[in-house]
C-alpha cells in the first residue's frame, strides 16, 4: 500500500507493525483474498463451478505477482485492480485454463481495493490496540504510584496552583482510553465489505449477487453493509477521524513530556539510553525525541485527515479522482498514528519522575501558587471579592520585595488578624489543597475498564 513515508524515514514516524500492516506485499495480498474469497463464495452459491474456486485459490499468492510491472500497468489503467486481475487470470490460467475464464467474476476494481482498505484497517486498528493497550497501564501504575506526589499545574504556561502529579497521568490514560473505545467500535461497527459491481446493483450475478456477498462477508469475516458504498466515504473518514484523535492525545501528551523535560523545569525524562538524545555537538544533550516523533505525527495527521474528508465528495455511483487521493493518504495517516502512538508506550513505560525536583518547582515562586487558596479562606469572613483584592496587593508586593507570600501576609494586620500566624502556614501545604483530585484520579482509572 503505496505511502509518503520514505524506507529512511519510516521507522522514525512509525511502528515496526504498523509497516509490515501497511507494507505493499501485505496490500496486495489483501486484494488477492478477496480475489480467492469471491471465488469461494460464488463456487458455494453455484454462480462459478464448484472445480474452479481451487486454482483461483491457490494462485492468489502476492509473491508470484511481479509489483514492478503491476505498478507499471496501473499508471496506464487507472488503478491497481485491474492489471493485478489479468495478472492472476494469467497466473490461474497456467494451472487451470477453464477455470482461469471465473476470476474476478461479477466484481469492479473498486471492490478488490475498498475490501482490502478494510482488510487492511481491521489489521492496522489491531496493532493500534496492541499498543494503546500498553501506553494505558503504563499511564494507569504511573498514576497510581504519583497520586501523592504534589506538582505544578499550569495555565498558560505558567504555576497555577498545586496538583497531585498522578491526576495528571491518570488523564492521559483515561484519554487514551477513550480512542480505544474509538477503535474497538471502529473495528466492529465501521469496517464493512465493498461488493457492488459495476454501480452497485450486483447485476452481473443476476439473483444471486445478494446470497454472494453475504456467503463472501462471512468468509472474509467482515460485517456486511445494507448495500454497496462505493461513493459513500463516511467508512473511510470515520477511520481517518479516530486515527488523528488518537495521533492528537499522543501529541499532547508528548508536549506536556517535553515541557516537563525542558532544563528549567526538570521534573519528568523521557527513558534513557545509548545514543539516545543525544546532540551531535553538544555532549550534555539529552533531548526528547519520542516526544518530538509524537509531536511530527501529531502535527501531519490533521493535514491527512483533511485529505481523506474532502476524497468525500465524488460524484454520481462512482469516482475519478477523490477515490485516488485515498490510497496513499490512507496508509501514511495510519504509520504516523502508530508512530505517535508507539512513542507514547515508550514514554508509558519509561517515564522518569523527579519527585524533589517538583516539590522545589511548587516553591520557586515563594508561595504565590497557594495564593486562591490564601483568598478562598479569606473571603469565608471578609467575602471574596475584598479577599481577592488584598491577596493580589500581597502578591504583587512579594514579588516586588522578593519575599514568601507568607511572609508578606503574616506581615500585614489586618489579614494576621483574622487568619492568624499558625493558619497562614498550614495554607501553604500544597497537598492539603487537591480539591477532589483523590476521587477524580479513581473515577479516571476506573473508567479504564469500561468497554
Amino acid at each position: 500500500m503505496s505511502t509518503a513515508l520514505s524506507p529512511l524515514l519510516a521507522p522514525m514516524l512509525s511502528s515496526s507493525a504498523m509497516r509490515a500492516v501497511c507494507d505493499d506485499a501485505a496490500y496486495l495480498q489483501n486484494m488477492l483474498e478477496f480475489e480467492a474469497a469471491l471465488a469461494r463464495a460464488e463456487a458455494a452459491c453455484g454462480v462459478i463451478p464448484a472445480k474452479a474456486a481451487q486454482p483461483i485459490e491457490a494462485a492468489c499468492k502476492a509473491e508470484s505477482i511481479d509489483r514492478i510491472a503491476l505498478a507499471e500497468a496501473a499508471t496506464r489503467a487507472g488503478n491497481l485492480a485491474m492489471p493485478l486481475v489479468k495478472a492472476l487470470t494469467a497466473n490461474v490460467a497456467k494451472a487451470d485454463s477453464e477455470a482461469a475464464r471465473y476470476v474476478h467474476w461479477g466484481a469492479t476494481s473498486q471492490d478488490v481495493i475498498d475490501t482490502a482498505t478494510m482488510l487492511t484497517l481491521r489489521a492496522g486498528i489491531d496493532a493500534l490496540l496492541a499498543d494503546i493497550d500498553r501506553a494505558v497501564a503504563g499511564f494507569a501504575g504511573l498514576a497510581r504510584q504519583h497520586r501523592d506526589t504534589a506538582a505544578v499545574g499550569r495555565t498558560w504556561l505558567q504555576h497555577a496552583l498545586p496538583m497531585p502529579f498522578g491526576l495528571k497521568l491518570a488523564e492521559y490514560a483515561a484519554a487514551l482510553h477513550r480512542s480505544r473505545k474509538r477503535l474497538r467500535r471502529l473495528r466492529s461497527e465501521t469496517l464493512a465489505l465493498q461488493f457492488g459491481g459495476a454501480v452497485g446493483t450486483l447485476a452481473a450475478l443476476g439473483d444471486k449477487g445478494l446470497t454472494v456477498s453475504e456467503q463472501l462477508a462471512r468468509d472474509l469475516n467482515l460485517p456486511l453493509p445494507d448495500a454497496p458504498w462505493h461513493s459513500h466515504r463516511d467508512r473511510i473518514a470515520e477511520a481517518a477521524s479516530v486515527f488523528a484523535i488518537v495521533a492528537g492525545t499522543c501529541g499532547k501528551i508528548a508536549r506536556d513530556v517535553s515541557l516537563m523535560m525542558q532544563t528549567d523545569v526538570g521534573e519528568a525524562f523521557e527513558p534513557a539510553g545509548e545514543g539516545r538524545g543525544g546532540s551531535s555537538t553538544m555532549p550534555h544533550k539529552r533531548n526528547p525525541v519520542a516526544a518530538a516523533g509524537a509531536l511530527a505525527a501529531a502535527t501531519m495527521a490533521p493535514n491527512l485527515t483533511a485529505t481523506i474528508l474532502a476524497a468525500q465528495v465524488h460524484d454520481h455511483e462512482r469516482s475519478a479522482g477523490p477515490w485516488h487521493a485515498e490510497w496513499p493518504t490512507l496508509p501514511t495517516l495510519m504509520l504516523v498514528t502508530s508512530g505517535a502512538l508507539a512513542a507514547i508506550v515508550d514514554l508509558a513505560e519509561g517515564l522518569e519522575v523527579d519527585k524533589a525536583r517538583m516539590r522545589a518547582n511548587l516553591e520557586a515562586t515563594g508561595g504565590l501558587i497557594m495564593a486562591e487558596r490564601v483568598a478562598m479562606t479569606l473571603a469565608e469572613t471578609i467575602g471574596k471579592s475584598e479577599a481577592h483584592h488584598l491577596i493580589e496587593a500581597a502578591s504583587k508586593k512579594a514579588v516586588a520585595e522578593k519575599k514568601h507570600l507568607r511572609d508578606v501576609l503574616s506581615a500585614d494586620p489586618m489579614i494576621a488578624s483574622r487568619l492568624g500566624a499558625d493558619r497562614i502556614a498550614a495554607l501553604f501545604d500544597p497537598m492539603t489543597y487537591q480539591g477532589a483530585s483523590q476521587v477524580l484520579i479513581d473515577r479516571l482509572l476506573a473508567s479504564l475498564n469500561e468497554k
